[in-house]
């Protein structure tokens, strides 16, 4: 008889990893639970669930029925993870964590530590699945589009692939929770984790002031009148409207301002009126720090779809340049508040192609009047 193959699996004490390890143990395979704690700043800070987490955790390895290990990464989380995250933050942009944990702690960190407890593979409690076709290991997203996470595991390589089990693939989160009280698990009721990658829950103002003193500042229109003052450009980001503190219009037509640039080099933050506003808008970006899943480019001037934030529906773009450096995409449909620092996420329906970093936006052409004609300041004598 062949040996059963050994999946170590992240749990973090949330139903999700909860009810995925359950599944692995029931499909046969000798399943061994890892608990990853990666932050150890302000441990007893009431934001901080870690410890709370770890109790859950173990508490549902024993009701499964299986071993469970806990690993401190929180020395690799800070090199490789929260320091970019603060430099990007300093640099003006608006990072995603997230991704940059998958990719260096959960499926780097984590599985190097799962082979050398002798893993055949490892497995978390993610929402996507992993197809393998003609040899070639694609990402997809889930059954479950509500709760996809395709978005954070876009750097993902065929390496880290080829090891890697999503048991909740093809599930729904409704499926997921019942699962897991059915089964008795005693967390089957938690409520999920919203906050930042293994930082938590907290107030994220007050957080990042810790690491990043605030240097104040004048709000500004695009025309360059001043209508409040801003705590520091590290707290904003591009279509933020809520915690301006400059309330309604000061014109007296009621609508709401927004976030649309910030200006590092003089220290101001942009703002328009309107939801639409032009200087929202954007029909192209351009993209570095590039991943591929396959390995290599998706083709150019082909219809794919693309996310530039998780939980925005996919958009029809085309590649008008895509190689190892980065990649220029092109939008069908004008995008809202596209923001250097997040992700950018490319598609081939349910197939996850890859992705990079947004380095800038271009801002979408004025549209023509429905009749087609000239608007009216490029006519003789305007």
């Amino acid at each position: 008889m062949s040996r059963k193959q050994k999946i170590v699996i992240g749990m973090s004490g949330g139903v999700d990893s909860s009810v995925a390890a359950l599944l692995l143990k029931q499909q046969g395979f000798e399943v061994a639970g890892l608990f990853m704690k990666n932050w150890e700043d302000d441990d007893s800070d009431e934001y901080c669930s870690s410890r709370q987490d770890l109790v859950d955790a173990v508490a549902v390895a024993d009701r499964i029925g299986i071993d469970i290990e806990a690993v401190n990464f929180s020395a690799e989380y800070k090199e490789r993870v929260f320091s970019e995250f603060l430099s990007e933050y300093k640099a003006g942009r608006t990072p995603n964590p997230d991704v940059l944990c998958n990719a260096e702690i959960k499926f780097k960190a984590f599985l190097d530590h799962a082979i050398n407890l002798g893993a055949d593979r490892i497995a978390t409690g993610h929402y996507a699945q992993v197809r393998e076709v003609d040899g070639l290991h694609q990402l997809l997203k889930a059954e479950d589009g509500t709760k996809d996470q395709s978005y954070f595991l876009h750097r993902l390589n065929q390496q880290q692939l080829s090891k890697t089990l999503f048991p909740l693939g093809t599930l729904y989160k409704r499926e997921v929770r019942e699962i897991a009280r059915r089964e008795g698990l005693p967390n089957h009721d938690k409520k999920d984790s919203t906050g930042i990658c293994f930082i938590g829950e907290r107030p994220f103002r007050e957080f990042l002031n810790r690491y990043l003193p605030g240097n104040p500042g004048d709000i500004v229109t695009p025309e360059g009148r001043r209508v409040g003052r801003h705590m520091g450009l590290t707290f904003y980001t591009l279509g933020q409207r809520q915690g301006l503190g400059i309330g309604g219009s000061r014109d007296g037509d009621g609508e709401a301002w927004y976030v649309a640039e910030k200006d590092m080099a003089n220290n101001r933050l942009v703002v328009v009126q309107g939801h639409d506003h032009p200087r929202l808008l954007s029909d192209q970006l351009t993209a570095v720090n590039v991943s591929w899943v396959s390995g290599e480019p998706p083709r150019t001037h082909w219809v794919y779809g693309a996310k530039t934030r998780y939980r925005q529906r996919d958009s029809a773009c085309s590649l008008a340049r895509a190689d190892r450096e980065g990649c220029v995409v092109d939008f069908s449909e004008n995008q809202w508040a596209v923001t250097p620092g997040q992700s950018v996420v490319i598609y081939e329906s349910r197939v996850c192609l890859g992705g990079g970093i947004i380095e800038s936006a271009r801002e979408a052409p004025p549209a023509l009047p429905l009749d087609g004609g000239c608007p009216p300041e490029a006519l003789p004598g305007n």
